[in-house]
């Protein structure tokens, strides 16, 4: 089973962010042999405060994503938030990815689906592994022929994730792309005052333990100066760290 790598910042926030990102993922891809797929939001719709910085919105942020496929090569993921946006993201990005939130949503798995693109449905923090056959079964039954699932961690009290890895097996039961999201499962949702917290230096454990439970994709939100990002920048990594890390990774 090939190896997925995907990473990218967490939300579009300048064209000269995103240049510099892809010329590190073009480096390390040259360098090690992979294919990382470039990911960035234009919408982070589900942002704990209304203030929060949310990005450029689609019609922008499409293009500035198209720009870096024409640039760089790059494959493309992003995600949607409401089915009719499905359509105009599918004829960009490689691969469409449904928010954690929102994996449950019927039209919009079904919307997904019908631009005939790789869907990535990420593992809600209300579900189990097991759970997410159904999901994947909406997608199928809905003309898609490529389904990842992504565990991305479980509530655990208040403002607090925990991973359970027995997650990853169960998935794999269910589809042959099981990606570990290993920024977003060191989240603190909601715990920084409005915003969501996170710690980022149990990333490396966090994929490092997945590929032990048999994943066989890595999700992975980067930025050049993550305290400075303006979204998730608690928890995604250091940009100049995730050569190394791709590197223990890779077979």
């Amino acid at each position: 089973m090939q190896q997925r790598f995907i990473a990218g910042p967490c939300v579009i926030e300048s064209a000269e962010l995103l240049d510099t990102v892809a010329q590190e993922l073009v480096r390390i891809n040259d360098k090690l042999g992979t294919d990382i797929i470039f990911k960035a939001s234009f919408d982070k719709a589900n942002r704990t405060s209304i203030r929060s910085f949310r990005g450029p919105g689609m019609d922008k942020g499409l293009q500035m994503l198209a720009d870096i496929k024409s640039k760089y090569g790059l494959k493309l993921l992003t995600d949607i938030h409401e089915s009719w946006q499905a359509a105009p993201v599918g004829e960009v990005v490689d691969v469409i990815q449904i928010p954690a939130f929102l994996c449950r949503q019927t039209d919009l798995l079904v919307a997904a689906a019908k631009t005939g693109k790789t869907v990535n449905i990420k593992k809600a923090q209300f579900l189990s592994g097991n759970d997410m056959r159904y999901p994947v079964e909406k997608a199928r039954e809905a003309g898609a022929k490529d389904v990842w699932l992504t565990e991305r961690g479980n509530m655990f009290g208040y403002n607090n994730l925990i991973v359970d890895f027995r997650n990853i097996p169960d998935m794999l039961q269910i589809t042959p792309t099981v990606v570990m999201d290993c920024t977003h499962s060191v989240q603190r949702p909601g715990g920084a005052g409005g915003k969501t917290g996170g710690d980022r230096q149990f990333v490396p454990a966090m994929a490092l333990a997945a590929k032990a439970f048999g994943a066989n994709g890595w999700f992975f939100e980067v930025h050049p100066d993550p305290d400075k990002g303006l979204s998730d920048a608690a928890n995604m990594m250091c940009l100049d760290k995730l050569y190394e890390l791709i590197e223990k990774l890779k077979n």
